[in-house]
């Protein structure tokens, strides 16, 4: 049995660092949207309520019943959770005399298990309009800020544990969050901190013999962390059992397809090989507009992978590398958030193949599923490789696709990401690319006139892709790339750098 703490999302966009912070320490926990009935049973030690952008004197406030939650374990409020609890148990919350944002120094004015080994001057970290004016009967404060007179607070009567924190532990500016946090989950709601990854490949595995037995699975590859992560664990749980089709495109990165299949064949994977890239070419040709690419691309691999499925006889389950924000997105307070392009990943596998799913990884964050490739023993270069987008290099190249300009890319593209592995670039940059402009321009190669392409070369730092700023590259790199890519790729004669940061940008150009 895992331990197991929920987490209850009111819609902050903080509730998925909350999430990181939990496993970070070493204890499973859930995120499920405050609407959703919770089950108490014996795994479930602790509850934490999140923040939200709402106020909770707004008519459609979202509420839930916490004195009902807090009659059966811990509870912890972080901002919006703290308001509502006050508010439920008659306190009194108004608008703050000055919305405080930003940094604040928590000043300890009780001693508590829960800010046990916090500095008695922390730095905390506040988004809220609100704020308690005045707590409800048998509630005492535990901290201020120099402006907010209950920052901390905690239940005095019989009962659970139940606390409220104006600030937000989770968030990387409140420099001892993450021990209050600790506090709350180890010596509060007597987590055990067993989550590990040796632990989690132990458990999954056992329960991927009991899902599925003798029978067999067939699984789309990428080369990519997730799928090869959850190909691994699925064939420690049934060997050869597990059938992975991995498909050319047509638009992978230079040698990936032979790359990948030799990593495959040496971690012992059942994958078949299957080059289509006339396939795609054909079906790309004259294709401008960015929708209509991925679309193809997108269909193509469908009906690809739909065609070699069909000669594998006696199949029950199709596994797939979804991981946990894909699952929170799905299920969260707002729904799935407007689409500013369709996603990079190919998803919506026929439904005519009527398989049951297996999804090992959809519990894990990208950065647990990469430990759990490390525990796994698998190759470091791709487990900790960027991220690449589905359609691949078919939306790094503007304009219609050729096989033409697909090798133009493709070389460019190792001389770039060779560069920053060289100059020991590569780990400090979250994700980079090259990009293929529908741009000629005139150069001079010896005493020859060119009119050749552009190259954009494209860096970013980010945490999780949802911002992203441009990465701070040496001149002297950026100066010997454009030389190198110049020099050796015939084709292109000018090489630029995109320095615009997302928002308003995005990381990739369609």
């Amino acid at each position: 049995m895992t331990e197991k703490i929920l987490i209850l999302d009111f819609g902050s966009q903080y509730t998925q660092l909350i999430a990181r912070a939990v496993r970070e320490a070493s204890v499973y926990c859930e995120i499920t949207p405050f609407n959703k009935p919770i089950v108490f049973g014996p795994e479930l030690k602790g509850v934490i309520l999140s923040g939200s952008p709402f106020s909770v004197n707004e008519e459609n406030a979202p509420v839930v019943n916490i004195a009902a939650i807090a009659s059966r374990v811990p509870v912890l409020g972080v901002c919006y959770g703290a308001q509502l609890t006050a508010k439920l148990f008659g306190g009194k919350v108004e608008k703050s005399d000055k919305r405080e944002y930003g940094r604040a120094k928590l000043e300890k004015v009780k001693d508590n298990i829960l800010l046990q080994n916090v500095s008695p001057h922390s730095q905390v970290w506040m988004s809220h309009s609100d704020t308690v004016k005045e707590l409800p009967d048998g509630f005492d404060i535990l901290g201020t800020t120099e402006s907010i007179p209950v920052a901390a607070f905690v239940r005095t009567t019989e009962g659970f544990p139940l606390y409220g924190l104006q600030f937000h532990p989770e968030v990387y500016h409140s420099t001892e969050g993450k021990i209050i946090l600790k506090n709350f989950l180890v010596d509060i709601c007597g987590c055990s901190q067993d989550w590990t990854p040796a632990h989690f490949i132990s458990d999954t595995v056992a329960a991927l013999k009991e899902k599925i037995g003798d029978k067999r699975v067939i699984m789309a590859m990428s080369g990519g962390v997730d799928s090869t992560v959850a190909a691994t664990l699925i064939h420690k749980a049934i060997g050869t059992n597990l059938f992975g089709i991995f498909v050319d495109n047509g638009v992978l990165r230079k040698n990936e397809f032979e790359d990948v299949l030799k990593m495959y064949e040496q971690l012992g994977l059942n994958v078949k090989g299957v080059d289509a890239k006339e396939h795609f070419y054909t079906k790309l040709a004259g294709k401008t507009d960015p929708e209509e690419k991925r679309k193809i691309i997108g269909g193509g691999f469908i009906e690809i992978f739909d065609k070699e499925a069909k000669r594998i006889e006696n199949i029950d389950f199709l596994g797939q590398g979804t991981i946990y924000p894909d699952v929170i997105e799905s299920a969260s307070v707002h729904g799935p958030s407007v689409t500013i392009k369709s996603h990079h990943n190919v998803g919506g596998l026929p439904a005519t193949m009527k398989l049951s799913l297996v999804e090992p990884l959809r519990a894990l964050f990208k950065d647990e599923v990469r430990k759990v490739g490390v525990e796994l023993g698998l190759p470091h270069d791709m487990l900790f490789r960027h991220p690449f987008p589905g359609p691949g290099l078919g939306i790094r190249i503007l304009g219609d696709i050729t096989e033409e300009k697909v090798r133009l890319l493709q070389d460019a593209d190792a001389i770039y990401t060779n560069g920053l592995k060289k100059a020991n670039l590569y780990a400090s940059v979250w994700q980079a690319g090259t990009i293929l402009l529908p741009v000629k321009s005139v150069g001079v190669m010896g005493d020859e006139r060119t009119y050749e392409f552009t190259i954009a070369l494209r860096a970013v730092t980010s945490v999780d892709g949802m911002t992203a700023d441009w990465a701070h590259l040496p001149y002297e790199f950026l100066a010997d790339i454009s030389n190198e890519i110049i020099n050796n790729v015939k084709g292109i004669n000018r090489v630029v750098y995109d320095i615009s940061s997302k928002p308003p940008a995005t990381i990739e150009w369609e």
